[in-house]
């Protein structure tokens, strides 16, 4: 399985939101697309990936904590919505430092 594979497989699990920004001034490519929110989400797999949030009105968008699912991945871009589901027991743990 290559690394590209792996990557998309550990994110299709979902996960929990470690951070969260929207981007009101993004580069020239994404300009059409703002303002949008990116997210870092501590995979089930224990990794961290950074990703889009799709999100169609404001109260769609993510908050720390939330748990997210895997939607569908764009031009080497993850994509993500809020899981529908209850909380999850790492939402309140003490988050992982950045290294």
């Amino acid at each position: 399985m290559s690394n590209q594979q792996t990557e998309t497989a550990a994110s299709r699990a979902g996960g929990v939101v470690y951070t969260e920004t929207v981007v009101h001034a993004p580069p020239p490519q994404y300009a059409a697309d703002a303002p949008y929110q990116l997210a870092m989400i501590d995979l089930q797999s224990g990794e961290r990936l950074t990703a889009r949030i799709l999100a169609g009105e404001t109260n769609d968008r993510v908050a720390i904590g939330d748990r997210v699912e895997f939607v569908e991945e764009r031009d080497g871009v993850s994509y993500f919505r809020k899981s529908a589901g209850p909380s999850s027991p790492q939402a309140t743990e003490m988050p992982r430092p950045l290294v």
